[in-house]
């Protein structure tokens, strides 16, 4: 059992090198399918052929399985999970344990949830992680928890908070431009240093109306593009930005992936926006938010495509949505 400065070693390791970590941690599922020829786990059903409106998805709620509980001897003593040991030695600044809506089943395109915690996700992936780093160091030589877990893309092995992360392009015949996100590793809990898309959000909601992907989508783009406080809930029939947004965007589903280093679960989308109608609805578009740096204008073309999927030290679900919406732009711009 560590010590809480030895298990910080260890974190300050897992957030410097967490890319480089994630490359070599898909190595350890050579059989389990890649999105797009880059590290994020898939399954073969959960990625299509084309591009599908993310209206054709149908969702159901039901109560939810048991809820695996990892065991570790990664932890220091007297913390008993994972989220614990990082709220009270290493807390970044966003860090508290909401509701999610927990993915039990992906059938065709209907998926099945049912009611977790974000802390969820943390015991589990983030320890794993935790462990993988630790090896790395040789503090450790085997990887009992992550071995426990199997198939990262089973979603009976593990409770699996699905992130809904949006890759969003603004679309001009004089050139398409698009948006991504310098997560900051002080201020997240996940994938800091990293780049992402823009905005990613867990699939988490505080009323029955909040059991739809778009509606979590709507309240990303205003947290992460304008700036909004946190939006827990809202009235998505009389809420002006929500209105405008649904007119505005036409909104695809590209595939869902699993980061091989934390078992990150992501839904691939795309939100296409006319030129005129963004500038209407971002004009206050900020630089950075609590999550990090918004980078913006970025041109929509292969070289900025294989920057960000191959050089940059880009998150898993963010590199191959890049990939897989490059591979579909004739579809998605239309």
């Amino acid at each position: 059992m560590p010590t809480s400065a030895e298990w910080l070693e260890v974190r300050a390791h897992l957030l410097e090198h967490r890319h480089a970590l994630a490359l070599e941690a898909a190595t350890e599922y050579p059989d389990v399918p890649k999105v797009a020829g880059t590290p994020l786990l898939t399954a073969q059903h959960w990625t299509p052929a084309a591009p599908v409106p993310l209206s054709d998805l149908t969702l159901e709620l039901r109560r939810s399985g048991e809820v695996f509980q990892p065991v570790s001897g990664l932890l220091p003593d007297g913390f008993g999970s994972y989220s614990e040991a990082m709220a009270a030695l290493a807390a970044p600044t966003v860090f508290q344990n909401r509701e999610t809506y927990r993915l039990l089943d992906f059938s065709g395109r209907r998926l099945t949830f049912g009611i977790g915690s974000y802390f969820d996700g943390i015991d589990v992936g983030e320890a794993c992680a935790h462990e993988y780093a630790a090896r790395s160091l040789g503090r450790v030589s085997e990887l009992p928890l992550r071995a426990s877990i199997g198939n990262p893309c089973d979603l009976t092995r593990r409770p699996v908070n699905v992130a809904i992360s949006t890759l969003t392009i603004r679309h001009s015949p004089l050139g398409s431009t698009f948006f991504l996100h310098w997560r900051d590793p002080k201020r997240v809990g996940h994938a800091g240093g990293m780049y992402q898309v823009l905005p990613v959000g867990v699939f988490q909601g505080a009323q029955d109306s909040d059991f739809s992907l778009w509606h979590c989508m709507i309240r990303e783009f205003a947290e992460e593009l304008l700036g909004a406080p946190e939006i827990h809930s809202a009235d998505y029939s009389t809420w002006p930005f929500a209105l405008e947004l649904t007119s505005a965007a036409r909104v695809f589903y590209l595939g869902m992936g699993v980061d091989p280093l934390t078992f990150a679960t992501d839904m691939l989308t795309v939100a296409v926006i006319e030129a005129a109608r963004f500038d209407e609805l971002f004009g206050d578009l900020v630089s950075h938010n609590e999550e990090g740096r918004v980078l913006e204008g970025l041109s929509f073309t292969a070289a900025n495509i294989e920057r960000f999927v191959r050089a940059e030290p880009t998150q898993a679900a963010g590199a191959a949505l890049l990939s897989l919406a490059w591979q579909h732009r004739s579809a998605l711009l239309g």
